[in-house]
């Protein structure tokens, strides 16, 4: 297999009868799926799109956007799957960043023009947007061979098979989404796109289809614990689980929830997709564990010299493998500071930027993200750490900490009925003096991002306006 799109088209060869994806306004079988691909690719090489060019495509949860994905590929162009929220501004952020050929926010063209496929799976097929909670998005450049050996490492671990009904709730513009779609085609097993609006359906959704797989974040595993008081779901028979780490919490409720289910932890970056990934259930019996690495993987944790720190002590996640991805478009500075060759083997590193331990049998344990570490009177702090121990609270809901930056101190947001001064009184019970927020703000809902993933930006906003009308008044 050397191309993105040729998983489709193996799929539609063995199985071209069988369900490929669903969503609200119908489905497509595999055959179906490869013959828009097909079709779209010609409709857009007759509309100009070429080897190399950018498409920018409006990611909602519709089935035309996985075959416009997988045309690009046929073309030799580069697909960049973008939010559906995405604001004004955003939008011409990217025009200006990716300088696409096209623009799709709807289905392209079929036509029936014969188009030459790619001949070089070191070529981009993906740019996927990315950013810290503050940051301006940087795409990150993903090639065939990148891409396609990172969905062969984690199929052999998560074990989808051709019978699995997987429910997508992810927006297809974030990774953990749009590769339940690569996933699914690798096995030949059906995608349900979910999009935003219909949550309080969502139970009724996986009873109707039989899901089988339902792949999570925080603010969706909350969602789905509390639908689930309503009645589970013995269909499903896997949990899985990246991009934000559930709490405890979140674990035992999932398990009350989809009582016939396992759970599967895992790590992983946009910038090589997948570092990690746990036994079925395997935080039972290592709490805190995300797995062991990918095949072919390897993964270290360096200490603040850079030297490989012993088991049990914390560093940055350094990970090598085939799975790396090129780099950030037009950020030649960024892509050097990220993706470094050992000095010693000429290997390429990517340097995460995450921090964490290995255990002594090689498992990873993450700490937390750069920018979710910091020093608070003379004391190292974890921003997991801190909202692990808030949610313990009886009374709490949810919680965000935000790290100081720009002057203020740690602020921690709740949600809850308590007021500020008790959820820090109560802090101060479960952690050291030195690592309690200096102030609680109680929200009636911690926001989240596209990606279901909290919006630490929109916390610093608020703190930010109260500064402006403290100021002005």
């Amino acid at each position: 297999m050397t191309f993105l799109h040729t998983l489709v088209a193996q799929a539609a060869a063995r199985q071209p009868e069988a369900m490929a994806v669903r969503d609200a306004t119908g489905s497509w079988t595999y055959a179906e799926l490869d013959r828009y691909s097909r079709g779209y690719a010609a409709g857009l090489h007759d509309a100009g799109v070429g080897v190399g060019d950018r498409v920018l495509i409006r990611a909602a949860a519709e089935r035309w956007v996985l075959a416009a994905v997988y045309a690009c590929s046929h073309l030799g162009a580069v697909a960049v799957p973008l939010s559906a929220d995405l604001r004004p501004a955003q939008w011409a952020h990217v025009i200006d960043d990716a300088e696409p050929a096209l623009t799709l926010t709807g289905p392209p063209p079929v036509a029936d023009t014969a188009i030459r496929s790619p001949v070089d799976p070191q070529s981009p097929v993906l740019f996927l947007y990315t950013s810290g909670s503050t940051a301006r998005p940087k795409a990150v450049v993903c090639p065939h061979r990148q891409v396609l050996f990172a969905v062969g490492a984690i199929a052999e671990r998560l074990g989808y098979r051709p019978d699995d009904v997987i429910l997508c709730r992810l927006p297809l513009s974030f990774d953990y989404g749009l590769y339940q779609a690569f996933l699914a085609a690798a096995a030949g097993a059906c995608l349900v796109l979910q999009g935003p609006g219909g949550d309080g359906a969502l139970l009724a959704t996986i009873r109707r289809h039989g899901v089988t797989v339902v792949p999570v974040v925080p603010s969706l595993a909350t969602i789905l614990i509390r639908l689930a008081r309503r009645g589970s779901a013995p269909s499903v028979r896997l949990v899985t689980n990246t991009g934000q780490e559930l709490t405890a919490t979140h674990l035992d409720g999932l398990r009350e929830a989809f009582p016939s289910a396992a759970i599967q932890l895992m790590y992983g970056t946009t910038e090589c997709k997948r570092v990690t990934i746990a036994e079925p259930d395997g935080d039972l019996a290592r709490p805190g564990s995300l797995g062991k690495p990918l095949p072919g993987t390897t993964l270290v944790i360096l200490d603040p010299s850079g030297r490989p720190a012993p088991a049990g002590e914390e560093g940055q996640i350094v990970v090598a493998g085939p799975h790396l991805m090129s780099g950030y478009w037009k950020d030649e500075q960024l892509t050097a500071r990220t993706y470094r060759r050992d000095p010693a083997t000429g290997r390429r590193l990517l340097h995460t930027g995450d921090y964490g331990h290995l255990d002594a049998d090689g498992n990873l344990f993450f700490h937390g993200r750069r920018d979710h570490l910091f020093k608070q009177r003379g004391v190292r702090v974890s921003v997991a750490e801190v909202e692990a121990a808030a949610r313990q609270i009886p009374g709490v809901q949810d919680v965000a900490l935000l790290p100081p930056g720009d002057g203020r101190d740690a602020t921690l947001f709740a949600v809850t009925d308590l007021e500020p001064g008790e959820v820090l009184m109560r802090l101060h019970e479960l952690l050291e003096p030195a690592k309690v927020p200096a102030s609680c703000r109680v929200l009636p809902a911690i926001p989240v991002g596209s990606t279901g993933k909290t919006d630490r930006a929109a916390l610093s906003h608020l703190l930010e306006d109260d500064v402006r009308v403290s100021r002005h008044a």
